[in-house]
């Protein structure tokens, strides 16, 4: 690949000051929300408990994250010791050892022995691509080997140096996932008691209430767009094209916290909210949020640390690994054209979104008085529009190179990027069907709540699997249009001969796709974010009495459309997660293929040319595995928030016997439910990163590579599938529960109402644990294998001797019976817990 010219490093530095540019602007918002009125001392009183309650259980959550993430830094440091470093690490940090490489390979005689091998190929343009990939992989070969060399005629440099890059993006990748889940998460805090008071005052009202409830959530945005653009490019300037080793490292740390921020705030919010509405609205006949529910300040917390702070974290860790993504398969396109446009084009585009998120969010704001929904996809489209006329106008003047396409404009990953574009606003579409209150699902599900809770819950149930098979019906259309693109318009030379392979070109424009999809992270996070701050913000005036009239009926209307905003994010981040992991399987083989042909096994026999055949037994069990875990990892989080419900629904039900509690002359013990809800988190963390770190790993090592492969499409198919169902059936009850509060079928305190509240409480784990969790979760399994798969293969290799390979499978089976110990460790009950539940069961109080 050729040096950056001088008008790409231009680029880069644009790209580094456009990230801080989003930061800056995220402080500016900042700024302006703690300017805002935070209300009466009452609304403060409330907002207090909400807002230590939160920080509380983050610091907590905090320690026992930092704990394992010191131990991986370990761990990835001294990984790369065990295999041969990378010829892009080789070329970047030794380039006169790369240099002498390629000298030694006799790329005619390949050439020939290519052409002697395939007679019956008559079309120049296929053989060529043949003779020159076979070129490539050769130098890749040569590269490795010369680099392995004792010094000094080999390249020591790289492994070490990638060993310290690899450890400290990870650390980076997770400090800056904290840092956007702390700092979104305390921000939405600020946010909501400031959008109470402002739907409460008379002056102010529906307009300055959106307004601070949607730039609250666009400081998180930004942050997420800042960072994650920061983090990537300044990985680029220092690493080149040796970026992709590091990148892994990057990725993994924040998708790792993001599974943690997710599983842990999921749970909380929802064991919370479980035991609230149960006995709340549906025993106790309470209102929502009312001060005499011992849960509610738990429900409050919990929004803040699962939908804000854990959805911060998982959109960020998308962001990162897209980018990662596609930089990984941008080297493999660079390698064989010998240009770095494919590497230069996913930055720079980050940085367009970047900018156009920017100008979309500060223009968002009510033009009629109850056009919330309106105003924010306004925003949503307009980012779309300005970024693609960018997009284009970039492609135009940058995307050329003499000895690719002809000389002409390189414009295949301009196209796969406007389809990413596209299939957010598709995906954004399909999810407000199913999940909004204005369309057939919900009406439908609502109607079910008058023959009771049964039938509402089976007509939730089928409408979430009817929208899982729109959404893979979407991406598939997605994923097809990238091979339409780089399928019948291949990427060519200066004399029109074909020079990447179409596997390989396909992969990179789903890898642009999943970027164009995420290209307005700011304004997606905008709108999830605008959920749980609109949600709080009806909870701090409900329990400060200031619910009523004008200020209530707008913070009800700001909270149905933040239901909404939540579920069409939720819809985009597990769009974004398939088509990171699709890019990321393609990465799988390219990454294997570079280890084996340095191990100096044969290209034909290498797992990238024979493919992951799903005929092969061994890569159908590794097919069920992958399918199975995902089920596996959805029943322990469900479980979980049972338990947990279990200990929530005994506390409310005492507390509520206390005498003053009910007559609203006496404060419940708010602090008892918090401990409860971080209690039931905080036992979850451990054995939910063991199963997602440790079983890919166990795959790989006692299956091989090819049964890794399968149990990766295993995780993706049936990863994408649950996610897509359990986030909309849980959304779709919910609204149903709202239309129905709206005074429709008998409204609040009906018989409607209380099926549609059981409804609602069945969703409350799938739509805010375990299916957002299984975002991050396909991603920790798809980088996790990325990172062992050189190793699998390593050990593999012929010339690895026996005792390496019997040691090797005695430690993986050690470590199936450390998942079997972490799977046995989430479902056992304490003694006290199961007493407690025989005791609720029983007494049915």
């Amino acid at each position: 690949m050729r040096p950056l010219n001088e008008t790409e490093n231009l680029l880069i530095l644009i790209v580094m000051a456009i990230a801080f540019a989003g930061i800056i602007y995220a402080a500016f918002l900042a700024r302006q929300i703690l300017s805002e009125s935070k209300g009466s001392s009452k609304m403060q009183q409330v907002w207090g408990y909400i807002k230590d309650g939160a920080n509380a259980y983050l610091r907590s959550q905090f320690r026992i994250i930092g704990v394992l993430v010191a131990v991986l830094v370990v761990v990835l440091f001294f990984s790369v010791y065990l295999i041969n470093p990378t010829p892009y690490a080789i070329e970047h940090f030794c380039p006169e050892v790369a240099d002498t490489a390629r000298e030694s390979v006799d790329a005619n005689g390949i050439r020939a022995n290519v052409a002697a091998q395939n007679p019956n190929i008559t079309d120049v343009s296929q053989l060529t691509l043949l003779q020159e990939n076979a070129v490539v992989y050769a130098e890749e070969a040569a590269i490795v080997s010369r680099g392995i060399l004792p010094a000094p005629e080999g390249c020591d440099p790289a492994r070490t140096t990638i060993a310290i890059g690899r450890a400290g993006a990870f650390l980076m990748g997770a400090l800056f996932s904290a840092a956007v889940a702390f700092i979104g998460m305390n921000m939405a805090v600020q946010g909501n008691v400031r959008v109470a008071a402002a739907a409460v005052d008379p002056k102010r009202g529906y307009a300055d209430a959106l307004r601070i409830a949607y730039r609250s959530g666009t400081i998180t945005g930004m942050l997420t767009d800042g960072l994650g653009l920061f983090g990537g490019t300044i990985i680029f300037i220092l690493f080149g094209i040796a970026s992709p080793d590091a990148l892994l490292g990057f990725g993994f740390g924040g998708t790792l916290l993001a599974l943690f921020m997710r599983v842990g705030g999921g749970i909380f919010t929802k064991a919370a909210d479980v035991g609230a509405d149960l006995v709340g609205k549906v025993e106790a006949n309470l209102p929502e949020d009312d001060p005499r529910n011992a849960a509610v300040i738990a429900d409050l917390v919990g929004d803040n640390v699962g939908d804000c702070a854990g959805m911060a974290a998982d959109i960020f860790e998308s962001y990162e690994v897209t980018i990662v993504a596609g930089l990984i398969l941008g080297l493999a396109l660079a390698t064989v054209t010998r240009s770095p446009i494919w590497i230069v084009f996913p930055l720079v585009v980050r940085g367009i979104g970047v900018l156009s998120s920017i100008i979309s969010t500060y223009l968002v704001r009510s033009t009629t008085g109850k056009d919330a929904l309106s105003a924010i996809t306004r925003g949503f489209y307009s980012a779309a529009a300005i970024s693609i006329a960018l997009f284009g106008v970039f492609t135009v003047f940058y995307m050329r190179e003499p000895n690719i396409n002809q000389g002409n404009i390189v414009w295949q990953p301009l196209a796969a990027v406007v389809v990413g574009i596209i299939l957010a606003v598709v995906t954004d579409r399909v999810t407000a069907y199913f999940t909004d209150t204005e369309h057939g699902p919900v009406k439908e599900i609502a109607k079910s709540t008058q023959t009771g809770a049964a039938t509402t819950i089976l007509s939730g149930l089928s409408s979430g699997m009817e929208s899982s098979v729109w959404a893979i019906l979407v991406l598939s259309g997605s994923i097809l249009t990238s091979i339409i693109i780089f399928g019948l318009f291949p990427v060519t030379d200066a004399a029109g001969n074909q020079i990447v392979d179409t596997f390989t070109a396909v992969l990179y424009g789903v890898a642009m796709t999943g970027i164009g999809m995420l290209t307005l992270t700011g304004n997606n996070v905008s709108m999830d974010a605008f959920g749980p701050i609109s949600d709080n913000a009806q909870g701090v005036a409900e329990l400060a009495g200031e619910n009523h009239g004008v200020g209530g009926e707008i913070l009800s209307q700001l909270d149905a459309v933040g239901n909404t905003t939540k579920a069409i994010t939720k819809g985009i981040a597990i769009g974004s997660a398939v088509l990171a992991a699709v890019a990321l399987f393609g990465s799988f083989l390219t990454d294997t293929r570079v280890v084996q042909l340095g191990l100096g096994i044969p290209l034909e026999e290498t797992v990238y040319a024979r493919g992951i055949n799903i005929a092969d037994p061994i890569v159908f069990i590794g097919f069920l595995i992958g399918g199975g875990v995902i089920f596996l990892f959805s029943s322990l989080l469900i479980r979980s928030v049972n338990r947990a419900a279990f200990e929530m629904i005994h506390v409310v039900r005492r507390q509520l016997r206390i005498p003053g509690i009910m007559e609203g002359t006496k404060t419940p013990d708010y602090a008892e439910a918090v401990s409860i809800s971080t209690q039931a988190a905080q036992r979850e963390l451990l054995p939910i990163g063991v199963i997602a770190v440790l079983t890919p790993v166990v795959v790989g090592f006692l299956l091989g590579a090819p049964a890794l492969g399968g149990f990766l499409g295993g995780i993706i198919l049936a990863g994408q599938l649950m996610a897509v169902f359990m986030s909309n059936a849980g959304g779709a009850w919910d609204n149903a529960k709202k239309h129905i509060e709206e005074g429709n079928y008998g409204g609040k305190h009906s018989d409607s109402h209380k099926a549609a509240v059981v409804g609602d409480t069945v969703g409350d784990p799938f739509k805010d644990t375990a299916g957002p969790a299984l975002n991050p979760m396909i991603k920790v399994v798809n980088l996790v294998s990325l990172l062992v798969a050189p190793l699998v293969v390593t050990v593999a290799a012929p010339q690895t001797d026996s005792g390496t390979r019997l040691a090797v499978t005695i430690v993986m089976l050690v470590l199936v019976g450390v998942i079997v110990w972490a799977i046995f460790r989430s479902k056992r009950i304490d003694k006290e817990t199961e007493a407690l539940v025989e005791e609720v069961a029983a007494a049915g109080d």
